[in-house]
């Protein structure tokens, strides 16, 4: 039966506004990747003034009269008839949104959207001089406008909680706060006996320098050994590693070369092409509409962390690889057996820097942020005070201090961008990564021997089928329990780090 037309008119404004949502993202992609330092401000001022076109099309009268007719804005409950389960699901979700940003007023939104724009740039070079305060008096007014964000949306119990829902709907601090107290429980443990037991590992040989050049083959030779459909993607430099995604059939990434630490671009490149497959895999006849969007950042950062770590850091990915890596890098690895290199790669020893972190620690660096991102929020925490209550917080979890802000507050670019409450999400999803992992592995009991052998399509496709394919259907705890049968927590993440490092590093 054919659909209301306010049903019909809904679907085109939210396609309208994924267009518009597009170009915008084309704007982030340049300043972060060509744009010339000195047109920072006329981009900020075009980045404010879509993003302002943007929420006025959820918000606007045109997106509302439709939606009233289909759902009620104040209960969530359906009002029209005779539509399937999937448009039911989009108007469920377009009224959560619209419920949601109908709450900021659209002055705020532009000056939310041109502080931000210009802060990334004081940020990156508060970063490059390594002086924070240069870069403070911006976090000071992100922060004084993360604080009126969170009492525009409102809640119950902590401001982070209206924060966190960005990101993560089904979360609060709560939640997160049991889920990293679990993870500490079992982590810290882990990596006192690691490191107090554990054999020496000597990756040395991961330090030699190598030019760019061999660094983008190895890019080419790795991009090519995945699934993925190269007339839909593209892969760039930039200083921070990320996935931008503008349709199904338009995905691109990018990586960074580092001459001395050539391992960081392999795991990079994974790591956002986990995002891009992510991303291709949304259907594409529903795109412009919820169901084909990402359900949360936890979800896409599973995706991610999946292929870069569940897959990418597996003995057999390098069994498969590992060979043609040492063909293009003869000098520095001929002499490395696979052993030797796999024991180095999964090197577990706190470090400064989150996004080189290995996974045993990985978890704890994310665990840091949330703690002072919370204090920020409530004003526990000033800005002032942050270099050092970051390197307390590092000694107290890491057992190691920054010697400068550029390795400590200042290397990721998050807060710059008013993210607060971002950061648990790369935790949650490699918690969900390991939760999923448990359900593929029975499903194929021989992928090991797959993966070896060079075969990764089953791995992409098991995963459209339970995670891709359903765009904002389920939230993270429902797909956690429709894929395992078992409810989301952070056991299954814990259990794979202890059964890993306890055999590579004989414990």
């Amino acid at each position: 039966m054919k659909p209301p037309k306010a049903f019909t008119d809904l679907r085109e404004l939210s396609t309208e506004i994924h267009r518009l949502n597009s170009v915008l993202s084309l704007l982030h992609w340049d300043q972060e990747t060509y744009m010339p330092p000195g047109a920072l401000s006329p981009r900020s001022e075009q980045i404010a003034l879509l993003s302002e076109l943007v929420h006025e099309r959820k918000t606007g009268r045109k997106f509302k009269t439709c939606l009233e007719k289909l759902t009620s804005l104040s209960t969530g409950k359906l009002k029209a008839k005779h539509l399937s389960k999937p448009q039911q699901i989009m108007v469920r979700e377009w009224g959560k949104d619209f419920r949601r940003l109908n709450k900021l007023p659209t002055e705020f939104v532009r000056n939310f959207s041109q502080v931000t724009a210009e802060a990334t740039q004081i940020w990156s070079t508060a970063k490059k001089q390594n002086n924070f305060s240069i870069f403070a008096p911006f976090l000071d007014k992100i922060i004084h406008l993360i604080r009126q964000k969170a009492e525009f949306f409102g809640f119950e119990e902590h401001p982070y909680d209206a924060l966190v829902e960005t990101y993560e709907p089904c979360m609060t601090v709560r939640k997160l706060e049991a889920l990293f107290d679990g993870l500490k429980k079992d982590l810290c443990p882990l990596l006192k006996k690691i490191r107090e037991e554990g054999r020496r590992v000597d990756d040395r040989f991961l330090h030699h320098k190598v030019d760019a050049a061999k660094q983008h083959e190895i890019g080419a030779l790795l991009l090519a050994e995945l699934p993925m459909e190269s007339a839909y993607t593209r892969m760039d430099l930039s200083s921070h590693p990320f996935s931008l995604a503008l349709h199904p059939h338009d995905s691109r990434i990018t990586t960074r070369i580092l001459p001395h630490r050539f391992i960081s671009n392999v795991f990079s490149i994974l790591h956002e092409a986990g995002h891009s497959m992510y991303e291709m895999g949304l259907p594409l006849d529903t795109w412009g509409t919820p169901l084909s969007e990402a359900v949360s950042l936890s979800v896409h950062e599973s995706q991610s962390r999946w292929w870069e770590t569940l897959i990418g850091r597996s003995l057999p990915f390098w069994k498969n690889f590992y060979p043609r890596l040492q063909k293009t890098l003869p000098a520095r690895l001929k002499a490395v057996p696979l052993d030797r290199f796999f024991r180095s790669i999964n090197k577990v020893e706190p470090s400064l820097i989150r996004v080189e972190a290995d996974e045993v620690t990985y978890c704890l660096h994310v665990i840091v942020r949330f703690e002072l991102e919370k204090d920020l929020v409530t004003g526990k925490l000033n800005v002032h005070d942050l270099p050092m209550a970051w390197n307390a917080k590092m000694k107290e979890t890491l057992g190691i201090e920054p010697k400068s802000d550029a390795e400590g507050c200042l290397q990721d670019i998050h807060w710059s961008l008013g993210d607060f409450g971002y950061f648990p999400t790369y935790a949650l999803g490699n918690m969900l990564a390991a939760h999923l992992f448990t359900a593929f592995a029975k499903t194929h009991p021989n992928w090991e021997k797959r993966v070896q052998s060079g075969d990764f399509g089953f791995v992409r496709e098991w995963l459209k089928k339970n995670v891709h394919q359903w765009g904002r259907t389920y939230n993270l705890e429902e797909i956690a329990k429709r894929v395992t049968g078992k409810p989301f927590s952070e056991h299954a993440y814990t259990s794979y780090l202890k059964k890993k490092y306890g055999e590579i590093y004989q414990l």
